[in-house]
This record gives C-alpha cells, sequence and structure tokens, in this order.
C-alpha cells in the first residue's frame, strides 16, 4: 500500500498491510518546538532552523528526515506553503533557544512577557516569564452577545486562536495544495476548524458561555447560527480551491473533559448536533470523496453515537485516560463505525513519567488492542510536550515500528 492508501483503508474499517502511523498532520498530533530540538538532537540529525508554526501552542514543524523516521503516512496541508525564507523571522523559545515563527505574526516583548497581537492591533494572548504557551487574555464578547451579529466575521479576528498559521494570509490554497499532492503519497489533512462549542467559548469566555446556553437559550442559538453560516460561507470557498487535493478535511470542537463531556448529551443535541451535521454533510456534498475528520479532546463517550450520526468518519486524539475513554470498551462499542485516530500512548501519564521500556509495553498493548480490523491510526494522545524526554518518544515510534515489523512477518 502506499502511505495514503494506508491511511484510507484504516478509515474505511479495511485491515491494512500496517498500523497508518500520524505525526504532525494536524494541530494536536504534533511536538512542542523545545521537545523537537532535543529530539533531533538525540537521533543525531543534522542541525536545522526550528520553525515554530502554532504560535500558541509553540508547535514545530516536522522536518521531512523525522517523517521518515516516524514512518508518518500522513500530512496536513499547510506543509504545502511558506517554505521559503522569506515567510519567517526569528524568534526565542521560553528555554532561551533560537527558533524561526510565520512572518506575519505580531508578538511584541513588554517586560519579561511576550504579548501576541491580532491584525487589527488588538492584544490577544500573554506568554509570562516561565511560561510556555499564549494565554487568551481577550474575549471580544466578554460582557454579552450583542443583538448585533453582523461584524461577527470581523470580531473573529481578535480571538487567538485566529492567528494564521501556514497556508498564512493571502495564499493560493489551490496551487499549494496541488503541489503538495503531487510531492508526496501521505494522505493529506486540510484543517478548516468549524469549531462551535468552542467559538462560543473563545468569543465569550468558558463560564460565560456555558450560562448563556443555560439561562440565555435562545441568545446561544443566535449565536450559533451566525457562526455556522461563516462556516458555511468558509467551507464553500475552501473546498471549492482543495477538495481535489485532499483526503480529509479537519474540524474542530474540544466537548470533553477529563471526567466525560462539557455539556450533556441532550445540550449537545440541542445546540450543537444539528449544525455539525449540517457542516459535515455540506462538506460530504462538496467533497465526496474527503473524510470527514472531528478534533475532539476530553472524555466523549456519551456523545459518540450522536457524533457517528452527524456524518464524521474519524476522532483525535482519543484521550484513553479519560473517564469511559479506555480502548477496548470504545473499540469493542464503535469501532466498526467511527476511525480512531489516536489513543496509541497516552500523554498524561506514560509518555512523562514513564520509562522507555514501560512505554514500549504500553504502546504494544494498545496495538493489540486497536488494530485488528482497521479503523485505526496510530498518534499518541495530543501534542508531545516540551518537557518529555526525546528517549520517551523514541520508544513509542519504535514500539509501533515493532509492532508493524511482526505483523509484516505474518
Amino acid at each position: 500500500m502506499t502511505r495514503r492508501e494506508r491511511i484510507l483503508a484504516a478509515i474505511n474499517h479495511v485491515q491494512p498491510d500496517r498500523v497508518p502511523v500520524d505525526f504532525g498532520a494536524h494541530r494536536s498530533s504534533g511536538i512542542m518546538a523545545i521537545a523537537y530540538r532535543k529530539l533531533r538532537e538525540h537521533l543525531g540529525l543534522p542541525e536545522r532552523p526550528i520553525r515554530v508554526y502554532d504560535m500558541v501552542q509553540q508547535l514545530a514543524i516536522i522536518d521531512e528526515d523525522v517523517l521518515q523516521w516516524a514512518g508518518a503516512d500522513a500530512i496536513e496541508m499547510g506543509r504545502g506553503f511558506c517554505n521559503e525564507d522569506r515567510f519567517w523571522k526569528e524568534w526565542q523559545l521560553p528555554d532561551g533557544s533560537e527558533c524561526l515563527i510565520p512572518a506575519w505574526v505580531d508578538v511584541r516583548k513588554q517586560g519579561d512577557d511576550w504579548v501576541l497581537y491580532s491584525e487589527r492591533g488588538t492584544a490577544l494572548g500573554v506568554q509570562k516569564a516561565g511560561m510556555l504557551y499564549f494565554d487568551q487574555i481577550h474575549w471580544p464578547y466578554l460582557d454579552g452577545v450583542p443583538d448585533d451579529l453582523s461584524g461577527l466575521r470581523d470580531v473573529m479576528l481578535d480571538v487567538i486562536w485566529c492567528v494564521p498559521t501556514p497556508p498564512g494570509p493571502g495564499a493560493d490554497l489551490a496551487a499549494g495544495a496541488k503541489a503538495l499532492r503531487t510531492s508526496t503519497d501521505r494522505a493529506i489533512n486540510a484543517l478548516f476548524g468549524g469549531n462551535l462549542l468552542e467559538w462560543g467559548q473563545f468569543l465569550c469566555r468558558n463560564d460565560n458561555f456555558f450560562m448563556l446556553l443555560a439561562g440565555e437559550p435562545q441568545a446561544a442559538h443566535r449565536l450559533l447560527d451566525a457562526l455556522v453560516e461563516i462556516h458555511l460561507a468558509n467551507l464553500e470557498k475552501f473546498l471549492g480551491a482543495v477538495a481535489p487535493y485532499i483526503d480529509i478535511i479537519l474540524f474542530g470542537d474540544d466537548l470533553g473533559m477529563q471526567g466525560g463531556p462539557q455539556i450533556s448529551p441532550a445540550m449537545y443535541r440541542e445546540f450543537f448536533k444539528p449544525r455539525h451535521r449540517a457542516l459535515w454533510q455540506r462538506a460530504k456534498q462538496l467533497a465526496p470523496r474527503v473524510k470527514v475528520h472531528l478534533h475532539c479532546c476530553g472524555g466523549v463517550r456519551q456523545l459518540l453515537d450522536d457524533l457517528i450520526d452527524a456524518g464524521l468518519d474519524t476522532i483525535n486524539p482519543v484521550q484513553i485516560s479519560c473517564d469511559g475513554m479506555d480502548a477496548g470498551g470504545l473499540k469493542r462499542d464503535f469501532g466498526s463505525r467511527l476511525c480512531f485516530w489516536g489513543g496509541g500512548c497516552d500523554t498524561r501519564w506514560m509518555l512523562p513519567k514513564a520509562t522507555p521500556a514501560e512505554i514500549r509495553e504500553h504502546v504494544l498493548n494498545t496495538l493489540r488492542i486497536w488494530s485488528p480490523g482497521g479503523g485505526f491510526v496510530f498518534q499518541q494522545v495530543h501534542n508531545i510536550q516540551a518537557d518529555i524526554p526525546p528517549q520517551n518518544v523514541v520508544a513509542m515510534f519504535e514500539a509501533v515500528k515493532e509492532f508493524n515489523g511482526r505483523a509484516g512477518a505474518g
């Protein structure tokens, strides 16, 4: 199988020739820049500039030599863009090491802190001394949702998660996606977004949006309708440009917490399921060949039937340490209807705290559960954090190679 065929077989619940692997094909399957530099050094690879494409999470672009080493079968569409030096400028990571960040990012030093600004000059987030991320500090609707939402599209630009990542402002999406398609046999994952619950939180702040859902449902419906209208218009343009060149479109909505969903199944069905269905079904109408993928953190077992019914094909990062998210139960109850893109290695306890030998055994055990019958793409649970020892990262990927080697040997 080609790498693309391997991924698509897994999503279609066909047993691939080996377990497919993702490393960095979206913004929750990658590695923080500090950890990436250490990994390259540990592997003895040539020194290269570390390019940070996601400022909020400080995620590194994973170079081709590391993708080859990890056996990655998928790639993010953004890797087809911003490959020239003019798209990057120098910056310094929290550990003092040098890196490159997108040239359009407006980040300013204020005392000991770094402050991230929107293109409209609004301070969106802060990274205080000793922090590894940017924290959101501006919520446009903190004081309430206005009656007039006609300016919502512009208001959304003043949210930290709208700081562009590659492709970047003004990119020719069709040309870049086409060029990437012709250069790789990896499955191409196009990051779209289309978040709903999270956009309510980004705009209002989490606590305020929960109160809006519970106490002012009509206002919540009005905001969500306006968001869906914007998302659908963006979806038409986005897939109109890239549909022939991609395999997967990634939506996002973190619906879960450690102990279960952020909202009840009843609230999901009232506020979010019909709107998810509208977005996902429209994506399938515009691009019937393309698979619908949802990034969704946390314990969401109680919502999976509804997500599948709304049109979901695959979900990540499959947070197996959360209540109800054990691999065996999920595989048994949903494995024939949903592809689990993740859950291959726990990043809450195992990857930061275990020995390489313990990580090897853990990964081999999860692969034994997930791999039969397809419906699984290996990914660690969310991004590899800055403090993860490189030998643990190596142990994780070497265990996958060992498992696939055994499978190949029959």
